[in-house]
Formats: C-alpha cells, sequence, structure tokens
C-alpha cells in the first residue's frame, strides 16, 4: 500500500479556539506539512483546487512549485485539478511546467468540481459540467502526450497543430488519475481510458463509494482492459489514533461537533448527526491502531485500493494532538498496511527511513 495525504487549503478560523491564520501564514504552514510528510516516509502530498469561499487554494501549480522546490522525494498531487471550468492548453502548459521543476514527480487528479459559487465565478452554470469535464479532459490527454493536435469542440477555439510547451518530463506522460465522489459519469471516463481512479471516500458509508468502484472496474473490463490492471485509491475523511478507542473517541468529539456544522459537511449532506455513527458507518479513521487496522482492512476489502489518503490535520484539535496521532499511524500502522496490501502506484519510489 502506499500512502498519501493533501489539503484544499481551507483558511477557515479553528472551529474551537477561533484563532485565523493569514493566507501568508497558511501557505507557510501548508510547505511545512509537505516537507513533514516527507519526513514520515509517506508517498505523496496533494493540493486541490478550489476558486471560492474560504479556500486559498485557486492555484495549485503555483503551490506544487513551491513544495517542489522544499522537498526531495515526495510526489506531487493535484487533488483535484476542476478541469470542467479550465483551459486544457493553459492546464497542459502549467503541468508539464510543474513536472520540469519537480523532475517528473507530478500525478494529476482530474474532477468536475460540484460548487455553483465557482462555477459562476468562470461564467458557468452546473449544467452541462460532465459534458465539459468530458471535452476538455480529451483534449488535455492529447496536448500531454501528442504533438501538432487538431481538435474542435463546444467549450474551446479549435486549434490547428498545436503543440504545447514545455513537453512532459515524465513520458509517455503525467500520470493522471480520475477523481470520483458522487457520480458513474467520472468513474465511466476513468475505465474508457483505461486509468486509475481515485474514490473521495468522504461523507457517506461505504456502499455508495464501494458501488462505484465496482462500476469503474465493471466499465473496465467492458471497454476491453485487463481486469487485474485497474488501480483504485482512496481517501479517509479524518484521522485521530490514541491508545484505546474510549481515548480517541473523546478526544476527537470537539473536531466533529465542529465538523457537522461546517459548509462542506452541510453541501454534502452528512447523513451521521453522532461520532458514534460517524466512526461506525463513515470513513473516519478514529480509534486504537487495531480497530483502524481493522477498517482499513474492511474498506480493501470493498475497494482493492492500492493508494490510501489521510489527513495530516483535525480542525478542531490542538496540534500536539494531531501530532502524535499521525506518528502512532505511520510508526504501527503504515508498516503493515504496506506489508500486508501489495501497491503497483509509483513502483521506484521507496518509502523514506
Amino acid at each position: 500500500m502506499k500512502i498519501c495525504t493533501y489539503t484544499l487549503i481551507d483558511n477557515s478560523p479553528d472551529p474551537v479556539t477561533g484563532e485565523a491564520l493569514s493566507p501568508y501564514e497558511r501557505f507557510q504552514h501548508v510547505v511545512r506539512q509537505a516537507q513533514w510528510a516527507e519526513e514520515l516516509g509517506l508517498d505523496a502530498y496533494g493540493v486541490g483546487e478550489r476558486h471560492a469561499q474560504r479556500f486559498v487554494s485557486s492555484s495549485p501549480p503555483v503551490v506544487l512549485a513551491y513544495i517542489a522546490a522544499r522537498t526531495s522525494r515526495i510526489r506531487l498531487l493535484t487533488t483535484v485539478t476542476v478541469l470542467s471550468l479550465l483551459d486544457p492548453v493553459r492546464v497542459a502548459e502549467d503541468y508539464a511546467t510543474l513536472d520540469q521543476l519537480s523532475g517528473g514527480r507530478l500525478d494529476i487528479i482530474i474532477g468536475k468540481g460540484n460548487d455553483p459559487e465557482q462555477n459562476a465565478l468562470f461564467g458557468y452554470d452546473l449544467d452541462g459540467q460532465w459534458d465539459r469535464n468530458r471535452e476538455k479532459y480529451d483534449l488535455l490527454r492529447r496536448l500531454l502526450r501528442e504533438e501538432d493536435v487538431t481538435w474542435s469542440g463546444t467549450y474551446r477555439p479549435d486549434l490547428v497543430d498545436a503543440t504545447t510547451q514545455p513537453r512532459p518530463l515524465q513520458q509517455p506522460t503525467i500520470p493522471i488519475w480520475h477523481g470520483s465522489a458522487s457520480s458513474t459519469e467520472s468513474t465511466e471516463l476513468a475505465a474508457r481510458f483505461g486509468e486509475p481512479l481515485f474514490s473521495a471516500n468522504g461523507f457517506h458509508p461505504l456502499e455508495k463509494y464501494a458501488a462505484l468502484v465496482r462500476h469503474y472496474r465493471e466499465r473496465w473490463e467492458a471497454h476491453g482492459h485487463d481486469p487485474a490492471d485497474a488501480v483504485v485509491g482512496a481517501g479517509f475523511n479524518g484521522l485521530l489514533v490514541a491508545p484505546t478507542t474510549q481515548e480517541a473517541l473523546r478526544t476527537y468529539r470537539p473536531a466533529f461537533d465542529a465538523f457537522v456544522s461546517s459548509p462542506g459537511a452541510k453541501h454534502n449532506k452528512l447523513p451521521f448527526s453522532t461520532l458514534e455513527e460517524f466512526v461506525d458507518q463513515g470513513s473516519a479513521l478514529i480509534g486504537s491502531p487495531e480497530q483502524v487496522l481493522d477498517k482499513l482492512g474492511r474498506y480493501h476489502e470493498a475497494f482493492g485500493h492500492e493508494l490510501t489518503g489521510i489527513p495530516l490535520e483535525v480542525p478542531g484539535l490542538p496540534a500536539d494532538v494531531v501530532r502524535r496521532s499521525v506518528e502512532t499511524f505511520v510508526g504501527e500502522i503504515a508498516p503493515v498496511l504496506r506489508r500486508t496490501y501489495p501497491s503497483r502506484v509509483w513502483p521506484g519510489l521507496a518509502p523514506a527511513a
């Protein structure tokens, strides 16, 4: 199993203390967090893209380029690139540049996004977002893989013999994953092109996301790909590892109480009203090391995933508490995951000491 972490760079005040960071302080925190992830031996650090509300993650290629300069080994992810809003030519240029600057450490995870406010910022409404995502991905994929691209579509001017510069360092191209949260549109697109799937696995019970992974695998085979070649990653919503389950629940409760009233929980219609439901039915990794390993095993049985995503911070909890939890995960849980569940993701990347 490979292990990654990621951030959307939410710059909201701490939900318990009310402490707020300036954008400069938040960006510096993100860079230190990426360096810490590398020191811990995690395999990848991701920066998501949002263009609205409390997020300051509108320019992931800029943030990831700075992180690339401050790290040396860890893979860099986009979690996710909101392709339905962007010009594929600009995306190809930005990320090929980042791939060159980072020494070929980049993976792109694409998604269509679902925020009405950020769609409006780019002059779109939510209608047609899947069509935009499909068409723009078809062009982006060609621009990253081919030169002299001739193309016509609905959502941008035609291209004739177009070659974007620079070319990616990684060949034949930068690895691309498809982010999956709620619709078979994303699983179909990933299966069609024979590319890996990353399940958000965030706000709802296991079965909702397991059904999407099953659809991906079914459509993968229907498109003529070898079933053994399908690759899945999965994120997990929350992390607090403590010596006992009771201590983990007691420690995490203030963070959960703040989370249920957050904009993200409301927008995604979080179905859990209590922390106990959240831990029992959702993907949150809260409990003793043994309990967390058991949950990860159950999810692996359902998903067959080879990349696990964990958060490195929990809004509402003190930094020293979160640090002890993460270090327990890395020291006691991660080695078991790596031994137990093989991974073909980034085969040449060895974990740091």
